[in-house]
């Protein structure tokens, strides 16, 4: 009796996690010209709290979709763990489309390009109707981006572009910059993106910043986080050593791993508590 005792003691002392939902929504976009999907994750207890949460935009790389965050990345398993153990607040995270596996013949990329206004999309289109949809708090303090890759460049240029609507930024193995060289190949979708990552360069946006610039980048928190052998680990290296000679404090490390979704598996870990953090208490 007292060993059957004991084990209910510790079984009602493990905390429970599990209880939040992934949906998959989607908005029909003016000005893409299509509907795109995202998927969003809803904290426990979200249908009958009535109240609004802090919001996560979290982009997908290259090649990528919006459910690859959840299907490679155990998203919601990191999640539902790090708010059971208080080392993240309860939020919403909101994952968009921005890609396709076959990026020569379907649209990729953050950025707007002939024919693909991604960023005019994600700001006019997605954030206004996904944050009255799932009851966010709509301001700075309460909203972060951060992403991998594609997503990880697309999360710091949107954030260097747009500092007034982020409290923190995020960037996993970013693609910063491209050395791209115009073969003038217009027709292939994977130019393009190539050919915007290179127009919407991280690293010329610091070095091209005003003084009235830098002191709103200074209002983000910043956290780049790169694999020691991931080929785009440089960039990373460079754009925080160039925000440091601008006093625009950031946090870099640079982990063991590669370009791979164990290494975002465990960078998810350590971007939603820094996320939570910075949001405004």
């Amino acid at each position: 009796m007292k060993r059957l005792a004991l084990l209910l003691f510790v079984l009602m002392s493990v905390p429970t996690f599990g209880r939040s939902t992934i949906v998959t929504d989607s908005l029909h976009s003016r000005i893409l010209g299509t509907e795109v999907k995202y998927n969003v994750y809803l904290p426990d207890g979200f249908k009958k709290s009535g109240k609004q949460y802090p919001v996560v935009y979290l982009l997908h790389g290259l090649y990528g979709t919006y459910q690859n965050w959840e299907d490679k990345g155990g998203m919601k398993l990191v999640l539902d763990e790090l708010i059971g153990t208080g080392e993240a607040a309860e939020m919403v995270v909101i994952m968009p489309n921005a890609g396709h596996p076959d990026a020569h013949n379907h649209w990729n990329g953050y950025f707007n390009m002939p024919g693909w206004n991604y960023e005019d999309f994600f700001f006019q289109e997605l954030v206004p109707t996904a944050e009255k949809k799932y009851r966010c708090i709509s301001d700075k303090g309460h909203r972060a981006i951060m992403g991998l890759s594609m997503g990880g460049g697309g999360s710091t240029v949107y954030a260097q572009r747009h500092p007034e609507m982020f409290s923190s930024c995020y960037a996993m193995s970013a693609w910063l910059d491209h050395p791209f060289k115009d073969a003038g190949q217009p027709h292939d979708k994977l130019y393009l993106v190539q050919k915007s990552v290179r127009e919407h360069s991280a690293l010329d946006f610091v070095d091209n910043a005003d003084e009235a610039t830098i002191e709103q980048l200074r209002s983000v928190k910043w956290f780049f986080d790169c694999g020691d052998d991931d080929g785009l680990m440089g960039l990373s290296v460079d754009l925080y050593q160039k925000m440091r000679a601008k006093k625009i404090k950031s946090e870099l490390r640079i982990r063991n791993g590669v370009h791979n979704w164990e290494y975002w598996h465990q960078a998810l870990r350590l971007s939603l508590p820094f996320a939570s953090r910075n949001f405004d208490r």
